[in-house]
């Protein structure tokens, strides 16, 4: 029971971080221009993994796509490719871990439904980290050109969508691992030795009426080797 608990608990917070990290994917705000040093404000800009935009006082925005994938920076496109290999393994890790789970009717065997769940906590743990690497890099990038004092274009913070990517990639790994150590007790084997089996097999090998004890079969060894040493004295007379 604890271990079908803790897998449930493993499975909630994995599927949450995965739905965090699809919602970063699309989200506006990964980067907002800084305000330092600005005394009034009449714009702000922002960018995503797909569009940069302008917004003025009024409120109204303008936005423009990036059209060609080669034209982009280095980091955007790893950020990207990314970004949609933690989705796609999430997605798959969350298929897997409800056959995998032990409060399903489906999968075979509890030793086979505990290799599909440590297969589904693989795929989180690989999702939580393809999603914290994203971030990281973008993040990496946005504060190297907001600290460098020769970078003299627009500077820009860290928005939102990164702060939900960590989030969502804490939840992956954590939940990942969790449905890993879950396994241990389907695995577990516990052996058992009779040690009165030997001796009752000897016991019963003789016929009815005829058993012997060990302990009076062992007796003309005994007597031999007593035999064997008073002849021994008896060579030396």
């Amino acid at each position: 029971m604890s271990s079908m608990f803790q897998e449930i608990v493993a499975f909630f917070f994995s599927t949450a971080g995965w739905i965090l990290e699809s919602s970063t994917l699309p989200t506006d705000y990964w980067k907002v221009s800084s305000d330092d040093g600005s005394v009034i404000t009449t714009a702000s800009y922002w960018s995503n993994l797909w569009k940069t935009c302008v917004t003025d006082s009024t409120g109204v925005s303008n936005c423009k796509e990036f059209i060609s994938m080669l034209a982009l920076d280095g980091y955007l496109i790893a950020c990207r490719a990314l970004m949609i290999s933690a989705v796609i393994l999430g997605f798959f890790g969350s298929i897997f871990a409800l056959v995998g789970m032990k409060c399903t009717k489906i999968g075979g065997s509890d030793k086979n439904k505990a290799r599909i769940a440590c297969f589904a906590g693989v795929h989180f743990i690989l999702s939580g980290l393809c999603s914290l690497s994203s971030c990281s890099i973008y993040a990496h990038r946005i504060t190297s050109e907001f600290f460098d004092p020769m970078f003299i274009a627009q500077k820009y913070e860290l928005g939102a969508a990164l702060f939900i990517g960590w989030g969502g990639s804490v939840l992956c790994i954590l939940g990942g691992t969790m449905l890993c150590f879950s396994i241990a007790g389907s695995f577990t084997k516990v052996n058992y030795i009779y040690r009165g089996a030997a001796s009752h097999s000897r016991i019963s090998s003789y016929p009815k009426g005829q058993a012997k004890s060990v302990n009076q079969r062992l007796t003309p060894d005994n007597s031999t080797s007593s035999r064997i040493q008073h002849f021994d004295k008896n060579v030396y007379v």
